[in-house]
């Protein structure tokens, strides 16, 4: 018989000085808002795996920024330079502050910068391993171990360059799902269950790895190639796997991150053996997983293979939920989070439990 753990979320208390202190600057800063600039104490913040939403009087801060961007639009100023030197900075600064990228896990959004101890003793299962369970399970599991194979022979000991090949085909999956579920969404005009959210952020996170690698490598000419044509190929795949069996999908990318953890345990031990040099962490890594200033590689790939780990769980968790038709997942984020007193007033999980339909 499936069980299914509880579906991971995230409690975020925001910072004192976020959204709201930039929100104030942003609607003072600027004559032409008609907005008022009392606002509200930002309340805790409930998503599904790390989705933020920072709510004041019923408004994120996303959206009040928007407000202020049509307010330029309508007054006729289209460029930067039209718009005042205040406004102007405090506009685009706190812009660029909401893009920034968000890492999935609460401990990495902490106040105290994570040490190499701290990472080792967040816990994971390095032995892991879902049985197949079936025929859909066991073409999954066969379909990633073929894909191992042509990897191990290309890559061979280039530990770097596989995982920016890896992290280029691991970030397609998430993007897919999340794609063909948001259009699945309009079709029927009914809420989704909880999933987009989660899937986009995912495939951000696998962004990130990639990112940070390619701070780390300097693929070559054929490399970069090979990463294109897998890239595409694997992605017209996925997206036809997800349209035909959307639990196999979920199952090959559960599977597909069980790799990915085996590989940068490998990784790490070869650290560990002085096989492969370490160094120290580019910048994008320390600001994403908010580690100490002077962090390694090592440190790095240990943020990392707890990404992954959670990738596989999730994955796994969602393979199940489909095949037990089990897909909403409001039903248990709220559960638990009444279980934990975690519900804020007005809370966007609490609003769409009013109903499936719009």
């Amino acid at each position: 018989m499936t069980t299914l753990a509880p579906f991971r979320t995230t409690l975020i208390h925001p910072l004192p000085s976020a959204p709201t202190a930039a929100a104030k600057r942003l609607l003072l800063a600027s004559p032409y808002s008609t907005a008022s600039a009392t606002l509200a104490r930002p309340c805790s913040i409930i998503a599904p795996a790390a989705t933020i939403r920072y709510r004041q009087n019923n408004s994120s801060s996303s959206s009040l920024q928007h407000g202020q961007q049509r307010s330029f639009s309508l007054l006729g100023f289209t460029t930067t330079s039209k718009i005042p030197k205040a406004v102007q900075s405090t506009t685009i600064l706190e812009t660029l502050h909401s893009t920034h990228p968000l890492p999935m896990r609460d401990e990495f959004m902490g106040t105290k910068r994570l040490t190499t101890k701290d990472l080792e003793a967040i816990p994971i299962d390095l032995t892991s391993h879902r049985e197949p369970a079936g025929v859909s399970d066991w073409i999954a599991y066969q379909v990633v171990k073929s894909l191992r194979l042509p990897v191990d022979l290309f890559f061979r000991k280039k530990y770097i360059h596989r995982v920016v090949a890896l992290e280029t085909v691991a970030a397609v999956p998430g993007m897919v799902a999340g794609l063909l579920r948001h259009l699945r969404s309009l079709r029927r005009c009914s809420h989704d269950g909880g999933w987009i959210s989660h899937l986009l952020h995912e495939a951000e996170n696998e962004r990130m790895h990639l990112l940070t690698w390619m701070k780390v490598a300097q693929p070559t000419f054929i490399e970069r190639a090979l990463v294109t044509a897998v890239q595409g190929t694997f992605f017209n795949v996925f997206f036809l796997l997800y349209i035909i069996s959307d639990r196999t999908a979920h199952r090959v990318v559960g599977y597909l991150e069980e790799q990915a953890v085996i590989s940068y345990t490998h990784m790490i031990e070869e650290i560990d053996n002085g096989v492969l040099k370490d160094g120290p962490a580019p910048q994008i890594a320390i600001d994403y997983w908010h580690l100490e200033h002077n962090a390694t590689i090592r440190d790095v790939c240990l943020a990392m293979r707890i990404d992954e780990n959670l990738h596989m769980e999730t994955n796994h968790h969602l393979s199940d939920r489909i095949a037990l038709k089990q897909e909403d997942l409001r039903v248990d984020i709220e559960k638990m989070q009444k279980e934990h007193g975690m519900v804020p007033n007005q809370n966007a999980e609490k609003v769409w439990t009013k109903g499936d339909k719009y």
